[in-house]
């Protein structure tokens, strides 16, 4: 008999059970028993005695991942549970070792061979999981998610339940959205109208109109030529282009690469909690054979303990820069495939990164070694999930494939919103020391006025119960799935614009019109209930309007700010700077905190560059260069910061002038602090970049001490 079969035998009878319980052993079994089949994949009497819970791992101290007894992973639990599972395991295999020599009942055997499974019999020598107590506080901005044990007929019930209910809510909520666009495009569509019955173009306004012609010019044109077979030479072509004529609008990033003359190889990576998410590849044909399956399948869950493959010296044979690319909300990373060559992706490509394209949990497919769509625990995470599971998972096999040790990192909105996240101090710093630099594309640290509509604000009054019940446990109004399979592809690019720029405040003014259906072929994807209500719901974002700081701390660091001299007023490390380069000796703030004090990185987090929308309602970027210009993040180097007024919060990834205002300097940033040029292709337009050099370290050892001296000082009586 198996140990979990014989751990999870029924239990005895009353008069046993007394006798057991006399037992300290078996007592311990029985409790450990008890936790163990909690956090469970399936209850033991099903006969899956393999995904039972044997261990909790703790990715952070806030963040676990329960073990099951065949090597498996299933997501976070509340940390009190995961603990109580480690403290019981270590009791158990405490009292094993005196008792193995007097075996009497079957429960004492079931408690050594359950010690000694796996090899996971701790030494003596190890710290006591008992004397390493979990955090006893929450953190308001990230508060414990629900817990879900296994499955049982009543929680079938339970789930069935809210998936109808929510069905019904979520649909009428979607409804109203969906009518309250199409209600407020009457205007403009009326005013459109009148314009072209006298005689007016509507469009003539549009800031890049005249581009847009040239550019529809040359689509049709290309399109005749492939419908007509007049294909290019591929001798003569340094990118063979493998795909045209009228575009069909597939979800699929690689037909549009292949309409650009490069590729995509999708591969399977698995997150540290076991769900399986897809990373994309762009590479050129002609220099790149695709891998076979085999090796693009997931590796296991365990990140940056691989090998790596050597990092070619050769100067003959020198190697592409690897950068990952994450998207936003409710997007995947094919929006960085939209714009023939002029989308983000492709014009790192040809300028000679090497672009890998991340994408989210659950994305257009949910995917988990062993968990399923209908089971509540698939959807139980939130953005910190996203970055402190899926970040970490996608940088690490991007290093092992390309074996480089640091890459650049790329996030748009949401993306950026997860490697903040990820790159605290509280979180996985660790992950900075991967990074060359992390570059951010209208970043959301701060909520922007947005917050405050109508809807969001009925989203933020509801309670959280109710919010599960309008929009379910599962994946967050997944009609909207369905929408996407379903409708007509330009009905649905044209309906996903409309109630997209009613929710969020966007035009299409600087995109190319003549491609907008496209860009909506790769959003929505699955996110989760839980997801939402974290951005949306009453006690997280919606509420603090900040991803790192509750409203209270950070509305007191704005009042010290006004105290100081507003945008004047310099921070304790900028002053140390300047009287150093002065020659003389720096005095100490006086009054408030000192700014370093409140800082979310430590010394691990690599250097940002941050381009900002001006006209973004979504997010408010000005916030965030703020806290980096006023001193509160002394281990933060912005080496490249931009305004651009005039963009709304997808500009930065699909203005007609994005290449210029935007893409050219993220190409060029991503050079600057590249650590190995030496062994790197030069990307094309960046011969003349110099190279970064950090600011000397002992400034930034001053300036601590500075800070520390101050809090001190700040302490005393």
């Amino acid at each position: 008999m198996g140990v979990q079969e014989t751990l999870f035998q029924p239990p005895p009878s009353k008069p046993a059970l007394g006798a057991i319980y006399e037992n300290e052993l078996a007592k311990t079994v029985i409790e450990f028993a008890e936790q163990s089949e909690k956090l469970s994949l399936l209850p033991p009497e099903e006969g899956n005695h393999d995904a039972v819970a044997v261990e909790a791992q703790f990715v952070t101290p806030h963040d676990t991942v329960i073990i099951t007894a065949d090597g498996h992973r299933l997501p976070t639990v509340p940390v009190e549970e995961a603990h109580k599972l480690n403290v019981l395991r270590e009791e158990l295999e405490a009292q094993v070792e005196p008792a193995h020599h007097t075996i009497q009942s079957p429960n004492e055997e079931k408690a050594i061979a359950l010690s000694q499974q796996n090899g996971t019999t701790k030494s003596s020598t190890d710290a006591s999981l008992k004397k390493s107590m979990p955090p006893s506080h929450t953190n308001p901005l990230f508060p414990p998610l629900p817990l879900y044990g296994p499955p049982s007929p009543m929680t079938h019930i339970q789930c069935l339940i809210f998936r109808v209910t929510s069905f019904f809510l979520s649909l009428a909520f979607l409804a109203v959205i969906v009518l309250g666009a199409l209600f407020t495009s009457i205007g403009p569509s009326l005013e459109h109208l009148w314009l072209r019955a006298t005689f007016r173009n509507p469009d003539a306004t549009r800031p890049f109109y005249a581009e847009e012609l040239r550019r529809a010019e040359i689509r049709k044109e290309q399109e005749k030529s492939w419908t007509s077979g007049i294909l290019p030479n591929p001798e003569k072509e340094e990118y063979l282009h493998t795909e045209g004529g009228p575009d069909p609008l597939v979800c699929d990033p690689a037909y549009y690469a292949r309409r650009v003359g490069l590729d995509i190889e999708p591969f399977e990576v698995q997150t540290e909690d076991g769900f399986l998410i897809d990373l994309w590849h762009v590479y050129n044909p002609k220099e790149h054979t695709s891998l076979p399956p085999s090796q693009r399948a997931h590796r296991g869950p365990e990140t940056f303990t691989s090998p790596r493959k050597p990092l070619s010296a050769s100067p003959d044979s020198p190697k592409k820069f690897p950068v990952l690319l994450i998207h936003g909300l409710l997007q995947s990373s094919g929006a960085y495939c939209v714009n023939d060559d002029d989308s983000l992706a492709f014009v790192l490509a040809k300028a000679g990164y090497d672009v890998w394209l991340g994408n989210n949990r659950c994305g257009f497919e949910p995917k988990h070694t062993l968990l399923r769509y209908p089971d509540p625990r698939m959807w139980a995470w939130n953005i910190r999930q996203m970055g402190v599971f899926d970040l970490p998972a996608l940088i690490s096999r991007v290093c092992y494939e390309t074996g480089f040790e640091k890459i650049g990192l790329i996030c748009h909105s949401q993306g950026t919103t997860q490697a903040l996240v990820a790159l605290a101090k509280e979180q996985r710093p660790d992950l900075g020391e991967k990074l060359t630099v992390f570059c951010g594309l209208a970043p959301a640290a701060y909520a922007g006025p947005l917050i405050g509509k109508m809807y969001f604000k009925f989203m933020r009054v509801i309670s959280p119960g109710f919010f599960r019940v309008m929009f379910g446990i599962h994946a967050f109004i997944p009609f909207m799935m369905e929408m996407h399979k379903r409708l007509d592809r330009k009905v649905y690019g044209w309906l996903g614009y409309k109630v997209f720029s009613f929710l969020f405040n966007w035009t299409d003014e600087k995109w190319d019109r003549g491609l907008r259906d496209r860009m909506f072929r790769f959003a929505p994807v699955y996110v989760s209930s839980e997801s939402m209500r974290w951005w949306l719901g009453r006690e997280c974002f919606a509420k603090h309007k900040c991803i790192l700081a509750t409203k209270e701390e950070w509305r007191a660091e704005e009042r010290e700010d006004g105290e100081g001299g507003g945008e004047e007023d310099y921070s304790v490390l900028e002053e140390l700077y300047r009287d150093m380069e002065g020659g003389k000796k720096g005095e100490r703030r006086k009054r408030g905190r000192p700014k370093g004090s409140t800082a979310w990185y430590n010394e691990k987090v690599p250097p940002f560059a941050l381009w900002v929308a001006g006209n973004d309602d979504l997010v408010d970027g000005h916030k965030l260069l703020r806290r980096f210009e006023r001193g509160r993040e002394p281990h933060v180097e912005v080496v490249h910061s931009k305004v651009i007024p005039e963009y709304e919060h997808l500009d930065v990834i699909w203005a007609m002038d994005a290449p210029e205002q935007v893409f050219k300097e993220v190409k060029e940033v991503l050079w600057k602090t590249c650590d190995v040029r030496d062994n790197c292709q030069v990307p094309k337009g960046c011969e003349d970049v110099p190279a970064w050099k950090p600011k000397k370290k002992e400034m930034v050892e001053i300036g601590e001490e500075e800070l520390q001296s101050s809090s001190s000082e700040d302490l005393s009586p």
